[in-house]
């Protein structure tokens, strides 16, 4: 079957990236029904039987596969064709070389580069770095790139939209604190303290105080929200850019296999 790999900082990530692809699946492609996508890719990691893999676990995955399939990465020189390879340049190169080694002997058609800027937008760069090294070398392999500004949860707050009076009390008492709607403008949330009085401007803090911290709130926010809202919403998060790239990556691929 073909696969999808899926590169993520933690499962969360990974949820919402392919939670998000798959609606798009179905919204683009005429023919396709919710209940037909599994039957057409899965998502996996890098190692087999896995739905996705960290950032954080690759120098890791890369050795449990030099001793079980005898993997050799290819020398790291630290540049590319471009020059030095700027943050996250190398460790993407590095998940794109073993992606190649595995293809041997699965069917993987494109990989998900997720990742959160935490104010780093180089982070960015390096990741188009390694796509500009192997976009054009074969077997055909998808790279997709999916960076959230400042972070995942800035994508979650553009899909918020109050479900009764006690969130949209919430979220105006937010937005006349903050002086802006956080969900229509997250991308100006950028503070990491959770201490006061910078925590309102930390994503993380105002999509707990919205959703109350339930996972499942959270959900409806990238499950349940208009498409065209979070598109619309997500120009400055890196959202409507991610749904670009697998609209005009991925779909093409899925489309393919009526």
């Amino acid at each position: 079957m073909i696969e999808f790999v899926v590169i993520v900082e933690s499962s969360a990530d990974a949820r919402t990236a392919t939670k998000l692809a798959d609606r798009l699946f179905v919204d683009k492609i005429d023919w396709l029904e919710p209940g037909q996508l599994q039957y057409l890719f899965r998502w996996s990691g890098l190692q087999e039987n896995t739905e996705h893999s960290c950032w954080q676990d690759i120098n890791q995955i890369i050795e449990n596969l030099q001793q079980s399939l005898g993997f050799r990465p290819p020398r790291y020189l630290g540049h590319g064709k471009d020059g030095a390879l700027k943050a996250d340049g190398a460790a993407a190169i590095k998940i794109l070389n073993l992606v190649r080694f595995i293809q041997k002997t699965r069917q993987i058609k494109a990989v998900l580069l997720i990742r959160d800027l935490d104010n780093q937008p180089q982070r960015r760069e390096g990741i188009e770095q390694a796509r500009s090294e192997h976009i054009n070398r074969q077997p055909k392999l998808e790279i997709i790139i999916g960076t959230a500004d400042r972070m995942r949860e800035s994508w979650v707050l553009n899909g918020f939209v109050p479900s009764n009076q006690e969130e949209a009390q919430i979220l105006q008492d937010i937005t006349t604190q903050l002086t802006f709607n956080p969900c229509n403008e997250s991308h100006k949330l950028r503070s990491n303290s959770w201490k006061e009085p910078d925590r309102i401007r930390n994503p993380k803090v105002v999509l707990e105080k919205l959703t109350g911290g339930k996972m499942e709130r959270e959900q409806q926010c990238w499950e349940d929200t208009p498409l065209e809202y979070l598109r619309k919403n997500g120009v400055h998060t890196g959202l409507t850019a991610y749904m670009d790239e697998i609209e005009e990556r991925l779909i093409p691929i899925i489309g393919s296999a009526e």
